[in-house]
């Protein structure tokens, strides 16, 4: 009888096997110990008071006459829960978190899948909203769901962890992962040992507006596929082609800039549609030029790649701007509605953009870009928009799972490649050999190719830009020049002709020149140019020098870069040497060590060297040379009087 008697004594705690319970018979739950302990349960707990209470509605309790019991024995005098609480109590099946900007997101289970929502999302709202029906067979009203929501994201402020976001592309202990943008949330986990699909991933991934899915990748396909969706004329266009379409996989930068120009009909559009779709598809794959940064911040925030079309030319603010998102740099702009508050952004992001003329002016958005001229395509060769889609779509898997291949292939000889010399972009370039050399093209294609295409860049911005191009013409005439920021602006003015100074990027001051031989200095430094550039100062005042590399000699490694295109006009890249008049003598020496002229220099030979200053950093006394420096001209008779004044 004891046996029979202990199977009958109730729990010690109301709740234990309660569902249970209740569905054999569902009085159980109406019991006032039940009662009683449901009330304390909302009150302390309210999360597992809405799953405790979920287990009982779908074991067959009436909850809709349970919950005014509850909210008596409560004390609650509405006798029911508001919406806004039962909301809250809906929430906290949810895992919530938030990033390091203090973001809130919420990870939810709509059947087997996890989903990720930022907590003030229509996504997360939807959830929200689809859940209270189910449970409640009504809707909530909208200032529930809203004093809802603000305690939610409280909650995930304070009481959650922090876990990094990512888009499209996402880094969890030393792995790379691919969100594949489909309705189960899958992404591709890519390591050292190659590619394989997850359900779940352990980072964390948001969906934006305009995102497409990718296909399910295939094995044992090729990269070489993509000549066939890209104009591609040469074997260096499509080295570089592949190289920033890899650099798209990594989760941060920093990232080269694709810069693709042609006439009409050489199918830009589709050259950085085709690439684009290989890794971050978009239902606006191109956009329109950003009218502010807002704009700019908006687009990066809401895509992996961002790619801009038919672009007529650069602002100012917006090549620096691009440089920033491609390198690093952080945008904060005021919230919108807010006096105060700041939205800031701080990432990186694969650019692509193209246009009709040469869209890029500045050298620092030049020296961060791979450049990719296209040839206009004959008519017999040309395809409707509709044939492109459908080859690109078919293309998709195996490109992507090549491209997966090569990505591995990355991770796994990163660490053990060291470059003989660093470029700008090092990161990029070490990327690029680490995944292709021995793979997608020789030992060494990525380098010769990545050299040229710099050293092409290079000198189509220099011959683009008057005060760089008049810099060169200057150097032609001598090793070494100096003097101050007035005179050089005067020299170039006479060099570079009435027309350039006319223009609106001419600078109008001695700073406004400054600023911009600050600018194109790592490009005249370079190795195909050889210009160094420094700023000194000594107690007369500052000063500019320019020096030429011995190593460059006549310039004849520059002249052949863009050679085709100046014979027809623009500068000459060498001319005549220009020697001091007879009237010189060797008074015209500062000191011993002489950046002018030294005693032993023939009146009429014919310098390789112009000074204008007297050795930088050193101020010699009086003697009764003053005189005579005082009345021999600086740079010879033809040279105006008021440069010479400029020198004082």
């Amino acid at each position: 009888m004891s046996g029979d008697f202990s199977e009958h004594v109730p729990p010690a705690d109301p709740l234990e096997n309660l569902a249970e319970r209740a569905a054999a018979d569902p009085a159980a739950a109406f019991a006032p110990d039940v009662i009683e302990a449901l009330a304390g349960l909302r009150a302390e707990d309210r999360g597992r008071f809405e799953a405790v209470r979920s287990a009982l509605k779908r074991a067959g309790v009436r909850v809709g006459a349970l919950d005014p019991i509850i909210c008596a024995a409560a004390g609650d005098e509405g006798g029911r829960p508001s919406h806004a609480d039962l909301l809250i109590g809906i929430a906290a099946e949810a895992e919530l978190f938030h990033d390091r900007d203090k973001r809130a997101f919420a990870d939810i289970r709509v059947g087997a899948v996890r989903e990720t929502w930022p907590v003030k999302s229509a996504g997360f709202r939807r959830w929200l909203g689809r859940a209270f029906y189910q449970r409640h067979n009504g809707a909530p009203n909208a200032d529930a769901m809203s004093s809802a929501i603000a305690v939610i994201e409280a909650k995930a402020h304070y009481d959650a962890p922090e876990r990094p976001i990512f888009l499209r592309i996402g880094e969890h202990d030393g792995k790379l992962f691919l969100d594949l943008g489909d309705e189960s949330w899958r992404a591709v986990e890519i390591d050292a040992d190659g590619w394989r699909i997850v359900a779940e991933p352990p980072c964390r991934f948001r969906r934006a507006a305009g995102m497409l899915p990718l296909p399910e990748p295939t094995r044992g396909g090729s990269l070489e596929a993509l000549r066939g969706l890209l104009n591609i004329s040469t074997e260096q266009q499509f080295v570089l082609a592949v190289a920033w379409l890899l650099a798209t996989f990594r989760p941060s930068g920093p990232y080269p800039v694709l810069i693709v120009s042609g006439e009409h009909g050489s199918a830009k559009t589709s050259f950085v549609t085709a690439l684009r779709a290989m890794v971050d598809p978009n239902s606006t794959p191109m956009r329109s030029t950003p009218r502010d940064d807002r704009d700019l911040f908006i687009s990066a925030s809401n895509a992996h790649v961002l790619a801009f079309d038919n672009l007529s030319g650069l602002p100012g603010w917006l090549s620096d701007a691009l440089c920033r998102l491609a390198t690093g740099g952080g945008f904060s702009t005021r919230q919108l509605y807010s006096d105060s508050d700041e939205i800031l952004f701080d990432a990186m992001r694969p650019i692509a953009v193209n246009g009709i003329e040469d869209i890029v002016s500045r050298p620092d958005l030049a020296d961060r870009g791979l450049f990719a001229a296209l040839a206009a395509i004959a008519e017999t060769d040309r395809k409707t928009d509709k044939e492109m889609r459908a080859a690109i779509e078919a293309a998709r898997p195996s490109i992507l799972g090549a491209a997966l291949d090569a990505v591995a292939n990355g991770l796994r000889r990163l660490p053990e490649i060291r470059l003989e010399r660093l470029p700008r972009m090092a990161d990029f370039a070490v990327w690029s050999v680490a995944c292709g050399d021995g793979l997608l093209w020789p030992e060494g294609a990525f380098m010769a190719a990545f050299a040229e295409n710099r050293a092409q860049a290079i000198g189509d911005v220099i011959e683009g830009d008057a005060v760089a191009s008049a810099v060169v013409r200057l150097m032609t005439e001598a090793a070494e020049w100096t003097g101050t920021a007035a005179t050089l602006r005067q020299r170039l003015a006479e060099i570079a002709g009435e027309a350039a100074m006319k223009a609106r990027t001419w600078p109008v001051n001695d700073r406004a020149l400054a600023g911009k031989l600050r600018r194109i200095a790592p490009f005249l430094r370079s190795p195909s140019v050889g210009i160094a550039l420094t700023f000194t100062r000594d107690m007369r005042g500052r000063y500019i020098c320019l020096r030429r590399s011995p190593s460059v000699g006549d310039f004849a490694s520059f002249a052949s870069l863009a050679s085709s295109k100046r014979k027809n006009g623009g500068f000459p890249l060498v001319s005549e040497h220009r020697g001091h008049d007879a009237n010189h003598d060797a008074n015209a020496a500062y000191d011993a060590n002489g950046l002018g002229h030294d005693a032993n220099h023939d009146a009429n030979a014919a310098p390789d060297s112009v000074c204008v200053m007297p050795k930088p950093l050193k101020t010699l006394p009086h003697d009764a040379n003053d005189a005579n420096d005082a009345n021999s001209p600086s740079f010879g008779d033809r040279e105006s009087k008021h440069m010479r004044r400029g020198l004082l």
